[in-house]
């Protein structure tokens, strides 16, 4: 049984993978973002007002430790400008602080390791 489960929402599609490890978890993520964001920039749109790239969430990747009480969850936004937002939490998100010269993905492992 996998420990770490992957949980990618890519436009209308939300597809699932079990991982036994972290760290094949979080190189499935990092696989998983590159390849939404070398498919390009989203344009922006107008409705009621306008949204620009960067407000827009192009994919969400999330980690989850799997166990009912003690479960922890990380991800990654993909955002529509390219640029990627660490956050910690399932149901309410909260951005991940990253140190100076950190990347998004050290982040969001030392959120998963640290169980913070």
């Amino acid at each position: 049984m996998a420990s770490y489960k992957l949980t990618i929402r890519h436009g209308p599609k939300v597809t699932r993978e079990g991982h036994e490890t972290l760290s094949g978890a979080l190189e499935a993520l990092r696989e998983s973002s590159e390849r939404v964001r070398a498919e390009g920039n989203l344009p922006e749109v107008s409705l009621i007002r306008t949204y620009e790239p960067g407000v827009r969430v192009k994919a969400r990747l999330e980690i989850s430790t799997g166990g009912f009480l003690r479960r922890r969850d990380a991800g990654l936004d993909v955002m529509g400008d390219g640029a990627l937002v660490p956050f910690k939490g399932g149901v309410v998100r909260r951005p991940l602080e990253m140190e100076e010269g950190a990347s998004p993905y050290e982040a969001l492992e030392g959120a998963l390791r640290s169980g913070s």
